[in-house]
């Protein structure tokens, strides 16, 4: 008997295609973390993502290979873990918003410092603490260890909307998320 092979996510494809493709998706570093419930889609012509001004130092993982961690520091206080995507040299990323935890709930408890589940991994700064992502991830393929990303195994409904705390293209509805999830950031409208 034949088995269909697992789905894939194309990280080559645009970030819009690959932020709605990860909803439902399973994401573990280390064996700690759950399903990926809110995303938000970033690419180098749009003035709100950190490669509309070209590669530097700070943003040169996100100029590619794809399917890699590029991590960076929000407001100089939480680590925010983004899956770059498009082919090598464009500049675009997915920000990981918030996901559901599911495993290695105890870990994630010591790290953020509270028992609350719905709060553990519900924005792009405590899915870092929770998860243990530091700098030290930034660069590393998403698809080998520490990471373990496993695509969604059936179709999910995913709702859309305009991205969260950014002061440019900000009506632009590249934030996605699983419908009716408790565990997003913000609720959609």
């Amino acid at each position: 008997m034949m088995t269909a092979a697992p789905p894939t996510i194309d990280f080559t494809a645009s970030s819009v295609d690959v932020a709605r493709s990860l909803i439902g998706a399973t994401l573990l570093v280390d064996g700690v973390g759950g399903r990926i419930v809110e995303t938000e889609a970033y690419d180098r012509e749009d003035p709100a993502s950190h490669s509309f001004s070209g590669p530097n130092r700070r943003n040169k993982v996100m100029f590619g290979p794809p399917c890699r961690a590029y991590i960076y520091r929000s407001y100089g206080i939480h680590w925010c873990l983004n899956f770059v995507c498009r082919p090598d040299g464009h500049g675009a990323g997915v920000l990981i918003r918030a996901i559901e935890p599911l495993a290695g709930l105890d870990i994630m408890r010591i790290r953020r410092g509270m028992s609350n589940a719905r709060l553990l991994c519900s924005g792009p700064g405590r899915v870092c603490q929770a998860l243990g992502i530091t700098d030290e991830h930034s660069g590393i393929p998403i698809d080998t260890p520490p990471f373990q990303l496993i695509p969604p195994a059936e179709q999910v409904d995913v709702v859309t909307g305009p991205r969260i705390g950014i002061s440019k293209a900000k009506d632009a509805p590249w934030r996605f998320g699983l419908a009716g999830s408790p565990f997003l950031s913000r609720p959609f409208r």
